[in-house]
């Protein structure tokens, strides 16, 4: 038996109710807030800007418009980037045309990079593609191909094609694809910085092989790849693999893919902290640290000490961030957080102060460390936070304006990013207009600086989670929302979702119907992917017991309420299944 909640002047009302969830009924008048307006205008201006994005670089094939290259410079990865967080706005609440565009770009990128060639180069000879997946590059750009592919596992679970994709790209690393044997199972590495469709590359790369064939009128930039030919072993760039197998367990609740994550993210969990806190950028082919780099764990390419000359490309960090906060959602093991809380520490520990402004190492060599930025780790500080719920974790991020509305201290800051938003789609939409590319000379990347979305904002407000930015990650929240009526993820029309305050073990969810004239439920989700238990939900005083991974809300018109969730984190399986 279950229960439904009513709220109205005169208090807390229970009643049995035949229903999969409980149902709480929201009854008392709430005239929408600034920020409740400002986030229904914001969905329905994104579904304008979709299209105009679209009709720009998208032809009726579904091809982007633009030169076709292969590699680093400007490759087939960026043809998906230019729509990288397309399905989670959707996701989020945004409008169908989002994910209309998003299939379209998607099949058409498939057989557009699987036809163009790069004759010169051995992995793009045949195809760019392979088995509708890179041939074998790097994660740095195969991750962020991706982005977009993996948020769909939100919007739309239930597509048959994309469950057989995400199952046949997966076993690319879990050896169940004899042509691609990128994984090592017994010292749990992938075994070079290349990999995909085709396995991995063990020879050395050309400056071709990363940069791509010459193309006239367009910068090669071809001699930054001179010392990246070593390309052998392990790097943590390998760990966006990750998200590939966690999506295969949370559509299918097949274990053998939380294994596999399990195995080859804790294996990297022991070396960083067998390595003192340090994430080594080369594992050997015979799984020992620096193993291809006379044994320096700070050597690779795109290594700690790659590209001496500069305080970036190392990319230690990237991966990291994505598999070690999987693993956590997946077992609740606050180990898989302290390989990023050490890392974090040891950079502090070796900060300096130049004209009052902290820096901190980005790069480590022979003799220790150098190459010295302000914090570039804010977005997995905010992460560690958010999991551990730890008050040391927040102190770094105290001024985080996002950071400081949870905590009470800026309250204007919801209308504030909303308006900052409006203004940033406003001037996105105008470059469209106003791009003077054609698709003879636009670089596949080209696109990129128009998209019209950030999702940030809305993962912030709505969700009470931290962006997940493009490089291939997933999302991480306190909630999620689904439409009953239309049977899809995402707010309902009409609602607005403001995430106010978290706690270790509560969170306050202020929901709204900006509708005076017409009823709106909405089924809230604890969790990304329901792996948080709702405990209760309060209101006015009054309690009431849920105990499930979700609850539904029926808000009659133009009422709204601000409701105070108990709940257990990390107590459940992951999953992706609609709630109907």
């Amino acid at each position: 038996m279950t229960k439904s909640l009513r709220w109205n002047a005169g208090g807390l009302l229970l009643a049995a109710l035949c229903s999969a969830q409980v149902v709480v009924r929201v009854e008392r008048p709430m005239p929408p807030p600034g920020w409740a307006l400002a986030e229904r205008a914001l969905l329905q201006a994104y579904g304008d800007a979709a299209r105009e994005f679209a009709a720009r670089y998208v032809d009726d094939r579904g091809f982007l418009r633009c030169i076709e290259r292969w590699g680093g410079n400007d490759g087939p990865d960026d043809a998906m980037e230019n729509f990288h967080n397309w399905p989670l706005v959707y996701a989020l609440g945004g409008p169908d045309v989002l994910l209309d565009v998003y299939r379209k770009a998607w099949e058409g990128h498939l057989t557009q990079f699987t036809q163009a060639r790069a004759p010169g180069i051995e992995m793009a000879r045949d195809g760019m593609y392979y088995k509708e997946f890179v041939t074998s590059f790097d994660w740095e750009h195969t991750g962020e191909g991706l982005a977009a592919f993996h948020f769909y596992a939100l919007a739309c679970p239930n597509d048959v094609l994309y469950r057989q994709r995400v199952r046949r790209f997966a076993g690319l690393y879990m050896g169940e694809d004899p042509a691609a044997p990128n994984y090592d199972p017994k010292n749990k590495i992938i075994r070079s910085l290349h990999n995909g469709s085709r396995g991995p590359k063990l020879t050395p790369a050309t400056e071709q092989d990363w940069g791509g064939e010459p193309v006239a009128g367009q910068p090669d930039r071809l001699t930054r790849y001179n010392t990246a030919g070593n390309i052998r072993g392990d790097h943590p760039l390998n760990l966006a693999a990750a998200t590939l197998a966690m999506n295969a367990f949370m559509l299918t609740g097949e274990h053998k893919y939380r294994d596999w994550l399990v195995q080859y993210v804790g294996a990297w969990r022991d070396r960083v902290l067998a390595n003192g806190g340090n994430i080594p950028t080369n594992i050997g082919l015979d799984g020992r640290i620096g193993g291809e780099w006379n044994g320096k764990w700070y050597g690779g390419t795109f290594g700690w000490n790659f590209w001496p000359q500069t305080s970036s490309r190392n990319y230690y960090m990237r991966g990291a961030r994505i598999a070690f906060g999987e693993a956590f959602l997946l077992t609740g093991d606050a180990g898989f957080v302290e390989p990023l809380k050490r890392q974090i520490a040891n950079l502090y520990a070796a900060a300096k102060t130049e004209n009052g402004r902290l820096l901190l190492p980005n790069k480590h060599g022979d003799n220790g460390w150098y190459g010295y930025t302000p914090d570039q780790h804010s977005d997995v500080q905010r992460d560690i936070y958010l999991w551990t719920m730890q008050p040391a974790a927040m102190e770094r991020i105290s001024s985080d304006p996002w950071i400081a509305y949870l905590a009470g201290k800026n309250p204007g800051y919801p209308e504030t990013a909303l308006r900052a938003e409006f203004e940033r789609v406003r001037r996105q939409v105008k470059g469209i207009r106003e791009d003077p590319a054609t698709p003879d000379t636009r670089t596949s990347d080209g696109p990129q600086r128009y998209n019209p979305f950030s999702e940030d904002v809305l993962v912030n407000l709505t969700l009470g989670g931290n962006g997940p930015e493009k490089a291939g990650n997933i999302l991480h929240s306190r909630v999620r929302y689904f439409d009953p009526a239309k049977r899809r993820a995402g707010l309902p029309a009409d609602v607005a979702a403001l995430v106010e305050k978290i706690g270790p073990g509560d969170m306050v969810l202020t929901l709204v119907n900006t509708n005076p004239v017409n009823p709106r439920k909405v089924i809230v989700r604890m969790g990304a992917y329901g792996e948080h238990q709702c405990v209760s939900v309060a209101s006015g005083g009054q309690t009431v017991k849920v105990d499930a991974r979700e609850f539904a809300v029926e808000l009659a018109p133009g009422a709204g309420d601000t409701l105070t969730i108990a709940m257990r984190r990390y107590v459940n399986q992951p999953a992706v299944a609609l709630p109907w």
